[in-house]
């Protein structure tokens, strides 16, 4: 078989500074098992927690996660997409780590 490479620019390095703690959010009273998954990655957990929880704008976000405006929009409205599909059908949360 040909060895392919992949075709564009490659993925840029983003600073993540949280620690985070837990893999895994689902309903209560379901068995995982039961559910699907939503899969979070490590970035849209950091930026939603720039944006939500240190409250910061969004170029100040952008320049924390050493990355650009648009890019950062785009990682933020992909989270929140994959958030309220979870909660609004029920879904496990997963985040994974890149």
């Amino acid at each position: 078989m040909e060895n392919r490479r992949r075709l564009g620019r490659p993925r840029a390095c983003r600073k993540i500074s949280s620690n985070i703690k837990v893999n895994y959010f689902k309903p209560r009273g379901l068995p995982l098992s039961s559910l699907k998954e939503v899969e979070l990655t490590k970035e849209e957990v950091e930026a939603l927690r720039l944006k939500n929880i240190k409250n910061l704008d969004q170029t100040k976000c952008a320049e924390t996660m050493k990355t650009s405006q648009s890019t950062f929009q785009r990682i933020l409205a992909s989270a929140y997409k994959k958030m309220s599909i979870a909660i609004v059908e029920g879904q496990a949360i997963k985040i994974i780590k890149e």
